[in-house]
């Protein structure tokens, strides 16, 4: 699990073996989210993030 980048505790990663589409995980405070970044950023899923933090990470990962 490659962290590709890092900031005010959020944790940006891939897995090595992923599929498509193409897709970046998020993880902060215990819980994680995942957001496609293939054609455009979105979020996909989410487990354990408050809203606060999904916006957060949505705005960190454009």
């Amino acid at each position: 699990m490659p962290i590709i980048f890092e900031k005010d505790g959020y944790k940006f990663f891939f897995y090595s073996n992923e599929h498509e589409p193409v897709h970046v995980h998020v993880r902060h405070s215990g819980g994680e989210a995942v957001f496609e970044v293939e054609t455009k950023v979105e979020l996909r899923e989410s487990q354990g993030m408050k809203m606060l933090e999904l916006r957060k990470a949505l705005k960190l990962v454009k």
